[in-house]
């Protein structure tokens, strides 16, 4: 009897999943790690299986050469504890010999004769905390040939990958959208030889490709930051600012040679942050022929008033108007036979590539990488090949080749000595850095503007020490002096000021601030209203035309309460600005707050060496507490740049649910960790994200409830999250806050003046705090901002959680994906 028909169609075939690689090609930059270990971590999530290819294009060409029985491979060592999923991806034994440089060593387990390996999830682990980039990387001259090119599609069709993920400078991304568009003719070439079958080329029809700027120069269009650029400011920052104590020991000068072939951004961002006396870059080059007398002259004027130390940077790229380079041994020659300064020269080379990489080097890679993979997925033989750059603060896709042509065209106006337009390609952050870089360095004998324009300016910290706040002061104090401004300082906030601690700062004064962390002008919580007519009456006293105030939510404070008691004290009728200063970030609109960038270097460093004692001791989670009062800032940014695998902050709160969720996590987690090799975890705690649920209870409850499969530790860091020597990007960019905050400070000024002396009042717009939205620095009346400030929980707008939404989910939501994929 026969079975009648029906219409049920057949079962539809499972999709196959993308075979995702990812290379490093050119210099080499921090961050690069950061960028395959997001990569890979998140193309596994995605269902993808992942590759990373060894020698950056020189791998995909030389392929896998080794017959897959030979023994010494390294062969896929999963721990299955499910089939399928995350547990199937979890390691192929592979990550461990490229960490350890041992993957071409002949003895035992080898990868030698293999370019395109395949990686799970444990094979990245902990990789972003290392420099440089453990795959490798090369300039392949054979790629840039259509036969390597055609071979290295054949190598690529032979492993089933079908997309490609490539970190490097604008020449490697070039090469990247070169391949994609020879792909079809390359597939037909191979099949025409025989070498595929009909189902590869169908397979293989369309290549996606995904491009992400590797490059410590920062030299990248449409792209605020490349990857490893801060990095590299680290490093050039740190041995300048080791330089600065023995050329003040001798009273010496130093010249510096810094990378930056075609771009300046690097000695323009270490001039500024650092604190030099002149530096030469490519897109802003000085006059042919007279260069030489004004650098001697600007010099020889900071030595008259007692500067025992000079410090001098040049770009690598460094040239005149001309275009003739600028060597440093010549700019060493001219201050030595001109000034009779004992001069040395010091080339930092490629130690600015390497080390450790910093905070934003980590996170913004791993954003950076996440995004990465998601273009990959949605991309078609019709979309363009994106780069993945970082604009306005948000990670962004641009279309690859558009960035690519524009950044050369910064070289091409370079050449054309068309200077301006070079400047103008750049973004602003760049030549607002300039314009503060020359009003700090430079010392006017003669301000320029008439008596009764000139103001008498009062500076204060408020609130806690923060990383930035001596630079944001000594660039006001040295703008003040440039336009014949009077700057005091007031000490130890408004308390300081009823006791009269108020002194008239110097240019010469504040010169060694740019590296102090903490706060020269001393700082504390108190606020006006601990006696506001008192306050008031100082201000006649002391006749303070305009009054700056850095520090953090308590500075907010204090400006709204002067703004608000202007009706009653006239005193109050003058410019207020306050500049944000805080580790918390939690200044209401703004997306950045001085010190908070210092801070999680800190807490990185920190990190790194706890994760050090827990891996040594082996199942050890360390629960450690961050500074951050009731914004997650720390916590959250911290846990990305330290790999922790749990983070609790004041926004989300903590309840058992979430607990219970977080145990049953590390427990299947530590129990697919290899015997013997189970690394230590993190798990980072804002320190009041809960009043009940302590940093010493989930300790104890995670040591309790761990077992024989992991113990427990805590660690608070406490105030070590406020001190240290500032980081690079908090300098910098307190001095480019400091220039707006005292252009705020005259147009209201200049406002007033024409306004009778009696009966002056000052408009609601005078008094306002500056901030940072995206790249663009801008003054916000604080009467606007009062409605977006949560004065309770002190966390502003949580501007930064808005900005930063993606990058907190991918964080918090990962134990649970982990999770989901494990059941």
């Amino acid at each position: 009897m026969s079975t009648p028909a029906t219409n049920t169609p057949p079962p539809a075939a499972k999709k196959s999943p993308m075979k995702l690689a990812v290379l490093t090609s050119g210099g080499d930059s921090a961050g690069m790690n950061a960028v395959v270990r997001a990569v890979v971590k998140t193309a596994i999530l995605k269902g993808c299986e992942t590759y990373v290819v060894r020698e950056g294009y020189e791998g995909l060409v030389r392929g896998n050469n080794t017959p897959s029985s030979d023994k010494n491979l390294g062969s896929p060592r999963h721990q299955a504890a499910a089939e399928g999923g995350f547990a199937q991806n979890l390691r192929f034994g592979d990550g461990e010999l490229l960490k350890d440089g041992t993957g071409d060593h002949q003895g035992g387990r080898t990868l030698k004769g293999r370019y395109i390996v395949r990686v799970g999830w444990d094979d990245v682990r902990g990789w972003f905390a290392e420099g440089g980039t453990l795959i490798g990387t090369a300039r392949s001259t054979t790629f840039r040939t259509p036969e390597g090119r055609l071979t290295a599609a054949h190598n690529m069709i032979k492993e089933g990958i079908d997309a490609l993920c490539v970190c490097g400078g604008d020449g490697s991304l070039t090469g990247a959208d070169v391949f994609r568009s020879e792909w079809p003719k390359l597939v037909e070439q191979l099949r025409a030889q025989g070498k595929i079958t009909e189902e590869q080329t169908a397979k293989h029809a369309h290549l996606r490709i995904v491009g992400l700027v590797g490059s410590i120069d920062n030299d990248m269009s449409m792209t605020d930051l490349t990857i490893g650029a801060p990095t590299a400011l680290h490093r050039i920052c740190e041995s300048i600012d080791n330089i600065n104590s023995t050329a003040f020991s001798h009273s010496r000068a130093f010249v510096l040679e810094v990378m930056g072939r075609h771009c300046g951004w690097l000695a323009l961002m270490a001039g500024v942050a650092c604190g030099a006396d002149f530096i030469f870059i490519p897109e802003n080059p000085p006059e042919a022929g007279k260069w030489e007398d004004e650098m001697c002259n600007m010099i020889q004027s900071h030595r008259d008033v007692g500067k025992r130390k000079t410090i001098v940077i040049v770009a690598e790229g460094a040239h005149d108007a001309s275009l003739q380079p600028i060597r440093a041994e010549y700019v060493k020659d001219v201050l030595s036979e001109r000034l009779g300064l004992d001069t040395r020269v010091t080339t930092l080379g490629h130690t600015q590539r390497g080390g450790r990489p910093c905070a934003i080097d980590r996170i913004l890679p791993t954003l950076q990488g996440i995004e990465a993979v998601e273009a990959l997925l949605v991309a078609t033989p019709e979309s363009p090949s994106y780069m993945i750059g970082i604009s306005e603060n948000k990670i962004t896709r641009v279309p690859l080749m558009e960035a690519v042509e524009m950044t050369r065209s910064v070289a091409t106006a370079i050449s054309e000595k068309d200077f301006k337009r070079a400047m103008s390609l750049r973004d602003p952050e760049f030549s607002e850095t300039l314009e503060g870089f020359h009003t700090t360095s430079i010392l006017v004998k003669d301000p320029p503007l008439p008596h009764h324009a000139r103001i008498r300016v009062a500076i204060m910290h408020v609130g806690a020490p923060a990383g930035g706040m001596n630079a944001a002061t000594r660039a006001a104090v040295r703008y003040c002096l440039s336009q014949g401004h009077k700057p005091f300082a007031i000490h130890n906030g408004f308390s300081g000021l009823l006791d009269d601690l108020v002194h008239q700062l110097s240019w010469l004064g504040v010169d060694n601030w740019m590296i102090r962390g903490g706060s020269e002008l001393g700082t504390n919580r108190k606020l006006p209203d601990i006696d506001l007519g008192a306050v008031a009456a100082k201000f006649q006293q002391y006749n303070f035309h305009a009054l700056l105030m850095i520090g953090g939510f308590e500075a907010f404070s204090s400006l709204l309460l002067l703004d608000n008691a202007r009706k009653l004290y006239p005193a109050f009728n003058i410019p207020l600005v306050h500049l944000p200063a805080t580790i918390s970030n939690n200044v209401p609109v703004t997306e950045y707050s001085l010190g908070s960038d210092t801070s999680l270097n800190a807490l990185v460093d920190a990190c790194d060496a706890l994760k050090q004692s827990a891996s040594a001791s082996r199942n050890r989670v360390f629960v450690v507490e961050t500074q951050g009062g009731k914004c997650g800032y720390i916590a959250t940014m911290g846990a990305l740049a330290t790999g922790a695998c749990i983070v609790y902050t004041p926004e989300r709160g903590i309840n058992l649910d979430m607990l219970r969720q977080d145990v049953k996590y590390l427990k299947k987690r530590y129990s697919l960790d290899q015997k013997g090799k189970a690394e230590g975890r993190l798990v980072l705690r804002n320190e009041i994200a809960s009043d009940v649920y302590s940093t010493d209870f989930i300790t104890k409850m995670l040591k309790e409830e761990g077992g024989k499969l992991f113990d427990s530790r805590s660690a608070s860091l406490g105030h070590t999250l406020q001190g240290g020597i500032p980081s690079p990007m908090d300098r910098a960019r307190g001095v480019r806050l400091a220039m707006k905050c005292m252009a705020f400070i005259e147009m209201h000024h200049a406002s007033l003046l024409t306004q009778p002396a009696k009966s002056r009042v000052a408009p609601p717009e005078s008094a306002a705090v500056i901030t940072i939205q995206g790249s663009t620095v801008k003054w916000v009346p604080v009467q606007d901002m009062v409605e977006h400030a949560d004065m309770k929980n002190r966390r502003g707008t949580n501007a930064w959680w808005d900005v930063h939404h993606d990058l907190v989910e991918a964080l918090v939501a990962r134990p649970q994906l982990l999770d989901k994929s494990l059941r």
